[in-house]
């Protein structure tokens, strides 16, 4: 990796950025200098191909300089003052955003650790840069990870499916999100890996041949029907594959193993396309969503069927216009290239308005003052499984695992929850402690006249929210 490669991928989308990003090269160049990775690399390598990440994504100006610089705060004698003056605010404080905190404010490491996990996480809430950077940093240091010792390997390794995996899923990373996961396995569980990795191969080699004929047929199918298109084949990732494995899936009943994505120009054309497709290929009716009309609430949309391939295999074909697909890979991070110099806004408003965990998140992080607790919290909340379910006018809610109707109930509006009487779940009646699970359909029952949520609905709530306004209500 050199700066050339850098400025080359840069001067692809942003010509005008291509002299201040050289600048803060030269300048990390010159305060890393004489330092080394463990590699016995000079340092400056690492911050080089974490900008190249960030390029691939086409980041702005600032994020890029922001990535060469990120580490010159805590292993050079820069301040954030300095960069200020000598870059703008901008980069200083997203450098400062990436920066660790120092050893000398906390009694132990573990406090440390913490305090630095919480202050990665809530970088979000002030500008969803400083955790795309830090996405960046830890993908080039997870590939870089067989230069550590084998304890240090699996501490990141685990770190990473901790911390970093959720993030990059709620900002919709998936490109960052899946080599994250398959390097992290690799380092926890070699043998698995290498074994997944040999069968994954092997299928790719079968299977070949006639994913060739299907995406050959489709494409002409919507060339006849003067649909432009774009197709491309996928396999599911070495992770995803581990984790169905370990639900006692077999390989050959992993529906969405095999993959074909299809991009078209508009949604007309997706649905235009599905039918075209079942047409030619017997649908999996069982296998069909539609994250169109409904997307991922971290805003995913495509939609997804599963058809009877030649040779009997099931295939999973996805079809989705070409931004939606720049959506799929980059999540947030299309807006460099939809938005240009408004990204950074359009970003943080988009968090507000349309991300459900992020509103969970920011009320997390007033509520627990206690760095071990926030991080416990949000990693039970929000980064550990997490459960969909229906609201009576089809919009989907996220909830973590073993949420109730009194979280969903609060999560539609605190009125909903203070006047809620009764639930009903897939039409059955429920308590309104009665886990809820993975596609429930749920109607909350109220009555204005009702004495309001009782005590003990606080530790019968599995969210920060639904607690918070409970207690709230019994205070006045």
């Amino acid at each position: 990796m050199t700066i050339e490669d850098l400025l080359l991928v840069l001067k692809d989308y942003n010509m005008e950025a291509v002299p201040v990003v050289h600048r803060a090269y030269l300048y990390a160049k010159e305060l890393h200098t004489g330092q080394l990775r463990e590699s016995g690399e000079p340092y400056i390598v690492h911050p080089l191909n974490v900008a190249y990440i960030l390029a691939e994504m086409h980041a702005d100006c600032d994020t890029l300089c922001a990535g060469l610089l990120h580490d010159v705060i805590e292993d050079t004698t820069a301040t954030k003052e300095d960069i200020a003056h000598d870059f703008n605010r901008n980069v200083a404080n997203l450098v400062d955003g990436v920066t660790k905190l120092a050893k000398m404010n906390f009694s132990s490491k573990q406090d440390l650790n913490y305090a630095n996990t919480r202050k990665i996480i809530t970088g979000i809430t002030e500008d969803v840069r400083i955790v795309i950077i830090k996405l960046a940093d830890r993908l080039h240091n997870m590939r870089t990870l067989q230069f550590k010792s084998e304890f240090k390997q699996k501490e990141n390794a685990l770190e990473t499916m901790d911390i970093f995996v959720p993030l990059a899923y709620y900002i919709g990373a998936y490109r960052i999100k899946s080599e994250l996961e398959d390097l992290s396995l690799q380092y926890l569980y070699p043998e698995k890996y290498h074994k997944i990795e040999e069968i994954k191969g092997k299928i790719e080699t079968e299977s070949h041949p006639f994913l060739r004929e299907m995406l050959t047929t489709i494409h002409q199918i919507l060339i006849d029907q003067n649909i432009p298109s774009e197709i491309k084949i996928r396999t599911k990732n070495i992770y995803g594959i581990y984790k169905k494995l370990e639900e006692n899936y077999k390989i050959n009943e992993i529906h969405d193993l095999l993959s074909l994505k299809v991009m078209v120009d508009d949604i007309q054309q997706c649905y235009l396309t599905l039918g075209f497709v079942h047409a030619k290929y017997h649908p999996f009716n069982e296998k069909f969503k539609d994250y169109i009309c409904n997307p991922k609430t971290n805003m995913y949309r495509s939609l997804h069927t599963t058809v009877f391939g030649p040779n009997d295999r099931l295939v999973q074909t996805q079809i989705r216009t070409f931004d939606m697909d720049k959506v799929a890979s980059f999540g947030l991070m299309t807006y460099w290239d939809l938005e240009k110099g408004r990204a950074r806004d359009v970003m943080q408003q988009e968090l507000k308005e349309k991300y459900q965990f992020f509103k969970s998140l920011i009320e997390i992080n007033n509520m627990f003052g206690d760095n071990k607790e926030f991080v416990r919290q949000v990693k039970s909340e929000l980064f550990a499984d997490k459960i969909y379910v229906y609201t009576t006018k089809g919009d989907i809610i996220e909830l973590p695992k073993g949420a109730t109707s009194i979280d969903f109930a609060y999560k539609i509006h605190t009125d909903v929850g203070n006047t809620m009487v009764a639930s009903i779940v897939n039409d059955e009646s429920v308590p309104i402690d009665h886990p809820l699970h993975n596609k429930d359909r749920v109607k909350i029952i109220t009555d204005e006249l009702s004495c309001g949520p009782q005590k003990d609905w606080i530790d019968k709530a599995k969210t920060t929210y639904a607690k918070r306004k409970i207690k709230e209500f019994h205070r006045k």
